[in-house]
């Protein structure tokens, strides 16, 4: 287990015996990722207020909860992704969820690239990029590539079988290849395009957190 993840590991452990300063841990080091995650469903005008809801049902419900710091987060995306999709459909509009559900075969490409491109921008760079994309593989990259998690995990997020969250996450990482190519570099790191729904669309880089107790 890598250091974060041990540390978010205990952070959880430490919030469910009611540990507030650790529960403020968690917060702050799930907080930006997962407001990133609804935005991809959402858009930037509820994306606070749904997370902060979520963030609510996951204090809650925290004593339930049972796992590492890999199973926390994918625990967070299911519950904030079901707020988001209740929001959806409330709204009476859909996501835009599409492709099929063929298995690709492992192998190098331009999204590998993409991929550790992704990974070493800044988080609010890198959903703006992902907004481009189609929602499905939107949320599939965002899950994989932001939120970390494996296949099985998004696959469990998403309802669907990580062939599908494989797919849609190749195919998106491709379409990222694209559009950074298509972007200039400044100092070796893709730079971000300056488009109304890429400033959009990056996480909040204050850090501060919307909910005050939290």
């Amino acid at each position: 287990m890598q250091g974060d993840d041990a540390e978010l590991t205990a952070a959880v452990n430490a919030a469910q015996d009611g540990d507030e300063t650790a529960f403020r841990t968690v917060y702050r080091c799930v907080h930006p990722r997962l407001l990133g995650y609804v935005r991809t469903l959402v858009g930037d005008a509820d994306a606070e207020d749904i997370t902060s809801e979520s963030w609510l049902q996951i204090a809650r419900d925290l004593g339930r909860f049972s796992g590492d710091a890999d199973r926390f987060r994918g625990w967070a995306a299911r519950i904030a992704r079901n707020r988001a999709l209740d929001h959806i459909r409330m709204r009476g509009r859909r996501p835009v969820i599409g492709g099929d559900e063929t298995e690709l075969e492992t192998r190098a490409s331009e999204a590998d690239t993409a991929g550790e491109a992704l990974e070493s921008l800044g988080t609010g760079r890198a959903l703006s990029l992902v907004a481009q994309l189609p929602q499905d593989q939107a949320e599939a990259v965002v899950l994989r590539v932001v939120l970390g998690l494996d296949a099985k995990s998004a696959a469990a997020v998403l309802g669907k079988r990580p062939g599908a969250v494989r797919t849609a996450a190749h195919r998106g990482l491709r379409r990222l290849a694209d559009l950074l190519g298509d972007t200039p570099v400044l100092d070796g790191i893709p730079g971000q395009r300056e488009t109304g729904v890429a400033r959009s669309a990056g996480v909040t880089e204050s850090g501060a957190p919307t909910q005050k107790d939290m």
